[in-house]
């Protein structure tokens, strides 16, 4: 008797389920839509972001730890750079509003964290995936940047990122896109 061939699944589409496993296939592609807590509870959707300024979206595993803390830093401390090249730094991990606010007070950060506690938006863009930590897997976040254009198009993906001198390579691909 011959077997029948499941349908892929409803509501997801082809271009979506690749996103999905690879981040960088994003890249001269729409940004995925989403709409998000701020660090204070207030939505913030990706239309409001763009348009007038480039967006740098970053996506970081955890508030309040050492990579996280080192990336976020320098993404504060080089905030007049980034300004300078037109753009606006937005960062989003899976962690609540309240450790937002946390982590925002402790380290002066000076632009918004939202909270994408069911991992949807990280999802969409293809960075929440399997990771492995001491021999034990699990799902999390793979810190991830995408550089995002006026018209809401992905111009440079930053897969698997490595904190020391990120926010420099960041600046580079800004000024590229001018």
């Amino acid at each position: 008797m011959p077997t029948k061939k499941k349908a892929p699944p409803k509501g997801k589409s082809t271009a979506a389920a690749a996103a999905a496993k690879d981040s960088s296939s994003l890249e001269g592609r729409k940004a995925p839509a989403f709409a998000l807590a701020d660090h204070a509870g207030n939505t913030v959707k990706l239309a409001d972001l763009i348009g007038t300024k480039k967006l740098v979206l970053y996506f970081y595993p955890k508030d309040l730890t050492p990579g996280c803390t080192i990336e976020a830093c320098s993404f504060r401390d080089q905030q007049a750079a980034l300004r300078s090249a037109g753009a606006q730094v937005v960062g989003i991990s899976g962690d609540s509003t309240a450790l937002h606010e946390k982590f925002r007070a402790k380290h002066d950060l000076n632009f918004p964290l939202l909270s994408d506690v069911g991992n949807e938006v990280g999802r969409a863009y293809g960075v929440y995936k399997k990771k492995s930590l001491y021999g034990r897997e699990f799902m999390g976040i793979e810190r991830t940047t995408f550089v995002i254009g006026r018209d809401g198009v992905v111009r440079k993906v930053f897969p698997k990122v490595k904190v020391a001198g990120h926010t420099a390579q960041v600046l580079a691909a800004l000024k590229d896109l001018d």
